[in-house]
Order: structure tokens, then C-alpha cells, then sequence
């Protein structure tokens, strides 16, 4: 699945991760509120009753580089992920989490891993395409074209992302030590990851002071996915008289037809595709939050990551400066190629990303939240990454709570700046080298700056009122986020959440 890795997994999952806090911030404040220091004797619940959270999000985005495509073509993607949480009290003093979700998306970068026929066979968890030789000759009279403005229709071009997390938390007598192991499982149709994991968290200073560390493993495996032209030259032996190019015309830079048995004729840079198909990744995460007064709140945190295994994306292209260009489909319009105008010519991959098998990524950053007084307050956030392959980030936003006259509601007015720089690996397209070990066309590894502006509203019922078949409505968030990159790439996210609790 090629998605954009800083929107998908910025944009999508932080907005999930806000809505959970908020409405976990929410609830403290309900539980403190029926604390009585006088009662000694009493040890409150960590959780008093069931909770059920459905999250939603909706995500389209448009751009002009996509990946798959070698850096160039239609980006348009669209998302919809529905997610239940269900956080269930085993006792007092333990609490059993259940995080499962979907991610159903349809992209038109991803169709074009297959762009030359319309049948479809390019997905479906299958390394060939013997589909689309079928077809062909079932109608040899058809032209065989393909562009990276248009999407195909072919399997790849949807998929079905599906996580389950389970999380058991225990918390000291009193409520100062809390340690949690957690064990999830994700899986679309090219890839599949098990992750576990663990953490502690100490509070001192009559929980003023939280220190935090918790580490995190991932082991995750390829079924790798291949543009249609370089998986297919693999099937046939390097054959262009057979398999899914026979009878197909190859076309040079000129539009000629070119002899498929010269010495000079299409064929990848590359003899070999994914040669390791496990990715591994391992973390280690610190953090510290101190309350510095009434009205405000630090927390500061560092994680180390190191991964290692196949690290690049199968499915992209990657065309080279130094070789000549090969093309399917309608001659007329190799000029045209950059151009959205190019409907109907496709040009033949040089290779896919490769990428080193290790990356080591240290981000450290920080958390401001000032209450400034009972109507609003402030939160700000700034992270720096940085990593072994050359790219350095900054993240910061700001974030306004302002609880309306009503009391029950709240508007979230929220901005998001981010810029990074390139990986050492990262050239755009037709600009890498062939003498290069590594490339990459990806414009999420790229130089770019962006921008994020959002507006939330959040209605609170801190007795459950309103109740849906035995459960209290306790909260109900709706957000919508604009993201726009220097790129081109433009995103925009509808996000919702509703919590209950149970009687």
C-alpha cells in the first residue's frame, strides 16, 4: 500500500491519539472531582466502569508525485478508518484494553503498479501477473497503454488495513506504579506486522512528577508487491518475446519501436528484487512530565528507534538519468509524459527503491500546556528528528481549548507546522544516477515544509445522561484538519469520536 507516511501517519493517527487524551483528560477530571482526601480507608478504581470508544476519520488528499510512478503522476488518495476501543476494569487495580480498526482506502498511485490493463490483476496478494496475459490474448486487438495521471482499475488500487491491539495495564495501591505489556497485530494484502511491548510509569512528588519508559518491538514481513513491467520480465527469463510482453510493442525516447532481442533493449537495471522480506523495528521510549504550578504542565520525551531488513517500498518506481527510456502505449505522447495531459503512454521502470537495510531515527521534544483561565488555555508542542539517513524535522503546534457558554461544549482551534529535510537517498525524477547504491523517488523522504490548520468541537456529559442501549453518552468530538505541503500535496481530514460508559 503507498500512502504519504508524514499525512497518513501524522495527520490520521495523531488526531486519534488527541481524541483519546482529550477524552481521557476529561474523565481525571471527573475522578478527581470525587476524590475524598478524608477517606483513607477507600481505594478507588483506576477505571469504574467499561468505556467504548468509536473513532472515524475520513481522509482525501490530490498531488502530482507519486511514487509508485517514479516521482511523477496522480496522487489522490481516500481513506476511511472506523475504530472501536473498548477498555474494560478486571479489578481495582487492573485494566484490559481492546483497540481494533480498518483502514479501507482506494489510491490512484497504488492502481498503477499495474497501469496497463484494466483487469485488475496486479493485487490481490499475488507476485505475478498471469491475469493480465490472459486478457490480452483474449482480446490481442486491444491497445495496451497506461499513464501515471490515470488510475487503473486494477486490484492494487484498493485495500483493507486491519489492527488489533490488545493492552493490560496494573496500577500499584497507591496509584504511584503502573506497568502495562500490550500485543497487537496488523495486515493488508503486501504486508503483515506483530508488535509487543511494555512500559512502566513512577509518580513522585504527590503526582506532580510522572516518569515514564517503555519499549516497543515490531516484526514485520513483505509480500512484496512489483510494478507489472519488472515482475513480469522476471516470470518470463528475461525473455521480451514471451509472457506478459509478447506482442507488445516497447517504444524508445523517439517513439520507435524498438528490436526486443537487440543488446539494447528494455530491460531493469537490477537482476534481483526483494532479497530479504522481514523488517524489523525496535524502540525505546523515555518521558517526563512535571507540574509546574496550577496553571502549568511540562513534559518533555525522547525515543530511539533502530530498524533493520527490507526498508524500502517494493512497489516503487525508480528511473534513472543515465539510461535510456523505455515506453508502452501511445508514442505521441512521450513528449507529454510529466504532463496530466499524457493519458495513454507509460514509461518502463529502470528499477525499484532500494534503500540500507538499517536506520537509526532519535526524535526528542517537548509539551506546554498553560491554563489560562476557565474558559481557555493553551497547548503547544514541538518535536526535532533527526536519523542516519540524513533527514532532520521540526514539528510545532498550538492548540486553544475554549469551553463555550454553554459548559457542555468546547472548540479546538488548532495549527500544525512541520519541515524536514532530504534523505541523503532522494532525487526526483530521471535525476538519480545509476552508479548510486541507494535512491529513492519517494517525495515523502523530499525537502518539504507544511502546513496543518484545524477547528474541533467537543461535547462533554460527565453524568451520562443520554443513553443507547444501556450506555452514557460521556463524550462526543467532531474535527476537521487542512493540510497543504510546499509539494503540492493538499489533505483534508474529517475526524470524529463518541466514548460511553457503561452503568
Amino acid at each position: 500500500m503507498e500512502v504519504n507516511q508524514e499525512v497518513v501517519v501524522v495527520v490520521i493517527k495523531n488526531i486519534k491519539n488527541k481524541l483519546l487524551t482529550l477524552f481521557c483528560l476529561g474523565n481525571i477530571v471527573v475522578g478527581f472531582a470525587q476524590i475524598d482526601e478524608n477517606v483513607t480507608t477507600y481505594k478507588k478504581r483506576v477505571l469504574e466502569t467499561t468505556e467504548v470508544d468509536f473513532l472515524m476519520s475520513y481522509y482525501t488528499q490530490e498531488g502530482s508525485h507519486a511514487a509508485v510512478t517514479g516521482g511523477v503522476g496522480n496522487e489522490e488518495l481516500k481513506d476511511i478508518t472506523p475504530t472501536f476501543i473498548v477498555a474494560i476494569p478486571l479489578n481495582a487495580d487492573d485494566v484490559l484494553t481492546i483497540d481494533a480498526g480498518i483502514s479501507a482506502y482506494s489510491s490512484a498511485s497504488s492502481s498503477n503498479l499495474n497501469p496497463f490493463d484494466i483487469s485488475g490483476a496486479s493485487g490481490n496478494g499475488d507476485d505475478d501477473d498471469d491475469d493480465d496475459d490472459d486478457d490480452r490474448r483474449e482480446n490481442p486487438a486491444s491497445p495496451v497503454i497506461g499513464s501515471p495521471w490515470v488510475a487503473s482499475s486494477g486490484a492494487s488500487s484498493e485495500d483493507v488495513w486491519f489492527n488489533l491491539t490488545v493492552n493490560y495495564s496494573h496500577s500499584s495501591d497507591d496509584r504511584n506504579f503502573i506497568w502495562t505489556a500490550d500485543l497487537g497485530f496488523a495486515a493488508e494484502y503486501d504486508y503483515t506486522s506483530i508488535g509487543l511491548g511494555g512500559g512502566i510509569t513512577k509518580l513522585f512528588n504527590q503526582k506532580n512528577t510522572e516518569l515514564g519508559l517503555k519499549a516497543q518491538v515490531y516484526l514485520d514481513q513483505w509480500n512484496p508487491q512489483y510494478p507489472t513491467e519488472l515482475d513480469s520480465y522476471t516470470d518470463s527469463n528475461q525473455d521480451l518475446n514471451t509472457g506478459y510482453f509478447s506482442g507488445i510493442d516497447i517504444l524508445n525516447q523517439s517513439g520507435q519501436i524498438i528490436n526486443k532481442n537487440a543488446i539494447d533493449a528494455w530491460s531493469p537495471f537490477k537482476d534481483h528484487l526483494v532479497t530479504e522480506k522481514g523488517r524489523n523495528s525496535y524502540s525505546l521510549s523515555i518521558n517526563f512530565s512535571q507540574i509546574l504550578s496550577k496553571k502549568a504542565q511540562l513534559s518533555l520525551f525522547l525515543d530511539l528507534v533502530s530498524q533493520s531488513g527490507w526498508l524500502a517500498n517494493p512497489m516503487q518506481r525508480v528511473y534513472f538519468a543515465d539510461r535510456a527510456n523505455f515506453f508502452v502505449g501511445n508514442a505521441a505522447n512521450i513528449p507529454n509524459y510529466t504532463s496530466s495531459t499524457n493519458i495513454d503512454v507509460f514509461q518502463l521502470a529502470d528499477d525499484i527503491e532500494r534503500l540500507p537495510a538499517s536506520r537509526i531515527k532519535t526524535p526528542f521534544g517537548m509539551r506546554l500546556n498553560y491554563f489560562i483561565n476557565e474558559s481557555v488555555s493553551v497547548r503547544t508542542y514541538y518535536r526535532f528528528y533527526m536519523d542516519d539517513w540524513g533527514m532532520k524535522s521540526h514539528t510545532a503546534s498550538i492548540e486553544f481549548p475554549i469551553k463555550l457558554a454553554l459548559g457542555k461544549f468546547t472548540l479546538y482551534p488548532n495549527y500544525r507546522f512541520y519541515n524536514q529535510t532530504a534523505i541523503d537517498y532522494f532525487e526526483p525524477f530521471e535525476e538519480h544516477q545509476s552508479t548510486s547504491t541507494y535512491y529513492t523517488s519517494d517525495f515523502d523522504l523530499s525537502k518539504f515544509v507544511s502546513h496543518q490548520y484545524g477547528l474541533g468541537i467537543k461535547y462533554l456529559d460527565i453524568f451520562s445522561n443520554f443513553k443507547i442501549f444501556g450506555l452514557g453518552l460521556k463524550s462526543a468530538e467532531i474535527r476537521y484538519s487542512s493540510y497543504n505541503r510546499s509539494d503540492g500535496l493538499q489533505a483534508n481530514i474529517i475526524s470524529s469520536g463518541i466514548k460511553f460508559v457503561s452503568d
